[in-house]
């Protein structure tokens, strides 16, 4: 009987690891790329593309959050719809220059969008528009939606989003005119004219900008607004409609009025020889848009030095006009009379973006080079939210005890602290000159260590946020690995260069000891966390050492590998080691046996997607890919490993089985290079070389993005490995998981993903039986049977119906239930609790139920510390909370 409840026990965890799967839950790493930021209706929402990803942070509430749905590339534009219903995201496709599309001009474009349900970011369509979309708009009663298009402007009929069409996109009409591509597209104010009167302006890099109508006017033409003598980004109404301002990039600001009957404008022109329809017909129609002789009333200039316009925005209520510069200095002016309200320096590099919400109080900006993302309350003059990504990679990644901060270190030698809850950065500590090659938080969690290529690691002070102690080596290395004592008094780092392990004393910062014995780089170091006193060091040199550092002997036990060690971990429990190889296996060592338990040839499952270089399909492009990160689950049941392809691997190492459980894709983004699986034959040219590989910089619109920084003399054709690649590769340089066992973070190209188990799925049976319903559970509850009515909750196992037999247990009876209840229980109820700390009122209720647990089943929970080691810490991390609320207090 025992034997058959264990594989049943066994079989329904399998069955919770495929009915629970971790699923993408947000983006820490990033918060802006590309693309335009915007405010949903509300004003305290705000919307911002993040690679091919779309992430949302609530101004008000302080969180953020990243929709799961991905775009094919890098997202291009956004538009939300006037409700903040629908969202549509379209990518940036191909820009390949002009010569290049006479010769290929089978070469699609892309532009493809998603329709969005914005409430609960379900995909409804896909849509391509088949050449890249500068500017999108809903129309203000949402019932359209205007794209351009090239040197055109398609209008097209926003798609029912609560209804499943075949073809939900009706083109309504394209409109042509211009002579170059198209930068914008503003609708005329939602006034009380009929919907037949609706106009939008186009701006152009032609230097004009167009009137159209959305629907044919007798007698009306398209007006074109010329003399800007250079690219128009943008025009806007005044909320009467009987003003338009034109923005141009050299900083000219043209305010456009009706003409008098007699006035003759040279700036004015209509397309059409008759200029306009009858007065009679003007008066009937109420001076409609459409209808009015356009003329330039007045000419502004922002006369900023050495600068051009990059962004603009126009809040009509307050006819406050925002100004981006490629500078970084953003201004407000108030039109018409063009007063100067405010201008701040806010970034180094050009502001690419700008929004203002409903209310005008708020403006967002976004920086594309530096990744920042910036809310200014302008009236206040005060930052709502203030955040920056790292500005090259990001290295590595460390959970601290509590698993509600991540730490991460990148090649700009920052090293950032993430809420996991509310996905912000709140610290960066900039001391370190050189990229940070890993970081460690002590046991503890309120000291965090990092190792840099500078030569120094640095500790520092997670309670006063500043660098109390580095460590630096007699003479100069550069540290490429790192690892602290689980007592917090002793810190590890590996050298590159001269292939020694250092050790410092925490409280002194002396140098305690140099283990020396590796004959190639240590790449990686992990203290045993059972506090075993033993060390293991993983070199290039082939070998994995365990050092018994605090012991008299100064044992050494050395693992032979075959190839170069990339990674080490420890499982929980100490007893066990596993170190991932160069030629993409993964070994498993008994440390108290010293032997070899187990490898997995992981390197068909981490290999797929093929770089545009590469001259072997995906499928055979094993070699080279490898586990560079591993990661043990709390219960040392599982290891997820991720390395240099877009896969990470999830692994059942219980019993020496590695079995692959599961594996996840970090990005479908084909704007980052080895995503693909397969050649597209179409981009490659007649000399063989991928399109993708081809430097276009000299075709991009602003100067600064068509300097060459290369050395004269030093490119030898496409080919040359010293130029330096602009494409980003799909990779995962560090992955870890929580310490609670409900998450996992990758740092990876696209930033810090963070990987949780889906909660939306509530049905997961747990030793189910026929007559067990809700109804016979709330009867029995009914009859006052408590214990009966938990145990029957936990093995149907609906949180909702648990909460409900949870809370109606009497607080004199929990102990007597504490303890008849069996042992398998226990551990959920554990759990449960431990959620339920988060959110619910009743602290002591909860406490004494803690408390009684404890006490009763102490000596079972402790004989099976490490099979329950993620209970204990959601419980200590739901305790600590609590703690820090109450002291408060």
């Amino acid at each position: 009987m025992k034997s058959n409840y264990k594989v049943s026990q066994s079989s329904s965890k399998l069955l919770r690891t495929a009915i629970h799967p971790f699923q993408f839950s947000n983006i820490c790493g990033t918060v802006y790329q590309q693309g335009n930021v915007l405010f949903a209706p509300d004003g305290n929402t705000l919307f911002s593309p993040v690679g091919n990803r779309v992430s949302v942070f609530d101004l008000v509430n302080n969180k953020s959050w990243t929709y799961a749905f991905e775009n094919r590339k890098n997202i291009a534009a956004l538009a939300l719809s006037p409700d903040g219903n629908v969202l549509i995201s379209v990518d940036d496709g191909m820009f390949p220059p002009p010569h290049f599309l006479v010769i290929h001009p089978h070469i699609d474009l892309d532009g493809r969008a998603l329709l969005v349900n914005a409430k609960r970011g379900v995909v409804l369509h896909h849509f391509n528009f088949k050449k890249p979309v500068k500017d999108i708009k809903f129309s203000p009663d949402g019932k359209y939606i205007a794209a351009t298009h090239g040197s055109h402007v398609q209008v097209w009929c926003t798609p029912n989003h609560l209804v499943r069409e075949f073809a939900p996109f009706n083109l309504h009409r394209t409109y042509t005119g211009h002579h170059d591509d198209v930068l914008s597209v503003i609708w005329s104010p939602d006034s009380s004219q009929l919907t037949v009167y609706r106009c939008f302006i186009t701006t152009s890099r032609d230097m004009t900008a167009r009137l159209f109508t959305l629907h044919p006017l007798e007698g009306f033409r398209p007006k074109t607004f010329a003399g800007h003598k250079d690219a128009v980004l943008n025009a806007y109404f005044a909320e009467d409609g009987k003003t338009i301002y034109t923005v141009s990039r050299d900083g000219a600001v043209f305010t456009w009025k009706e003409k008098d009957a007699d006035e003759e404008d040279d700036a004015m022109s209509d397309d059409d020889p008759i200029a306009s329809t009858s007065k009679a017909s003007t008066s009937e129609m109420g001076n409609a848009i459409a209808n009015t002789r356009w003329g330039v009333f007045k000419r502004n200039y922002f006369n900023q030095e050495r600068t051009r316009v990059v962004c603009t925005t126009f809040h009509r209520p307050s006819n406050l006009l925002v100004v981006g510069f490629s500078t970084g200095i953003f201004g407000l002016w108030e039109m018409p009379a063009f007063t100067n309200v405010h201008t701040l320096s806010i970034s180094q590099e050009k502001i690419t973006s700008v929004a203002i919400n409903a209310s005008g109080e708020w403006l967002a900006f976004g920086a594309k080079k530096l990744g920042q993302l910036l809310v200014w309350e302008w009236q206040s003059e005060s930052y709502v939210l203030k955040q920056q990504g790292h500005y090259f990679d990001v290295n590595t990644l460390s959970y601290a005890p509590d698993g509600q901060t991540v730490a991460t270190g990148g090649d700009d030698g920052k090293v950032k602290i993430w809420s996991t809850y509310s996905g912000f950065c709140f610290v960066t500590f900039t001391e370190h000159t050189a990229p940070v090659s890993t970081v460690a938080f002590a046991k503890q969690g309120n000291v965090l260590f990092s190792a840099s290529l500078d030569g120094t690691v640095r500790a520092f002070d997670l309670i006063r946020y500043r660098n109390f102690r580095t460590f630096t080596s007699p003479f100069p290395v550069q540290f490429s690995s790192l690892a602290v004592d689980p007592s917090g008094e002793v810190v590890a780092a590996g050298s590159t260069d001269s292939f020694e392990v250092f050790l410092w004393s925490v409280q002194t910062g002396k140098l305690l000891d140099i283990l020396t014995g590796h004959e190639g780089p240590v790449s990686a170091l992990a203290f045993s966390p059972t506090g075993a006193n033993q060390l293991a060091s993983g070199s290039w040199d082939k070998t994995v050492r365990v050092w018994s550092i605090f012991g008299r002997s100064r044992a050494v036990e050395p693992f032979q590998l075959t190839s170069d060690v990339l990674a080490l971990a420890f499982r929980p429990d100490g007893h066990e080691l596993a170190a991932s190889t160069l030629n993409g296996q993964i070994t498993f060592f008994d440390i108290q046996k010293s032997q070899q338990r187990n490898v997995i040839d992981g390197r068909k499952d981490v290999s797929g997607g093929r770089k545009a270089d590469d001259r072997v399909s995906a499928a055979n492009n094993s070699s080279g890919k490898s586990y560079n990160s591993l990661s043990y689950t709390a219960d040392g049941s599982c290891l997820l490993a991720g390395g240099n392809s877009k896969y990470v691997v999830l692994y059942d190492v219980r019993e020496g089985e590695g079995l692959m459980v599961k594996k996840y894709q970090i990005s479908q983004n084909l704007s980052l290079d080895g995503t693909e699986e397969f050649l597209d034959s179409r981009k490659v040219n007649d000399a063989g070389i991928n399109m993708d590989l081809i430097d276009t910089r000299g075709d991009e619109s602003d100067l600064e993005d068509r300097l060459d920084h290369t050395l004269p003399g030093a490119s030898r054709g496409a080919g040359d490995m010293s130029v330096r690649r602009y494409r980003q590769e799909a990779r995962t340089k560090c992955i870890q998981f929580s310490p609670t066992g409900r998450a996992w973070a990758a740092a990876s190209t696209e930033g810090l993903l963070i990987y949780s188990l889906d909660e939306s799925v509530s049905f997961d049976p747990f030793d189910l039986s026929i007559d067990l319903t809700p109804q016979a559970i709330l009867d029995v509850l009914k009859a006052r049977e408590y214990l009966k009515a938990l145990v029957m909750a936990f093995r149907l196992n609906e949180k909702p119906l648990i909460q409900k037999v949870y809370e109606c247990i009497p607080r004199s009876d929990i102990r007597l239930i504490s303890r008849q209840l069996p042992a398998m229980y226990i551990p959920l109820l554990l759990r449960f609790i431990a959620e339920h700390l988060e959110r619910s009122p009743h602290l002591e209720f909860d406490l004494i139920w803690v408390n009684t647990l404890l006490m009763t089943h102490g000596r079972m929970l402790r004989d099976r510390s490490g099979e329950y080691a993620s209970v204990f810490r959601m419980l200590q991390k739901g305790l600590g909370d609590f703690e820090r609320t109450i002291s408060k207090v």
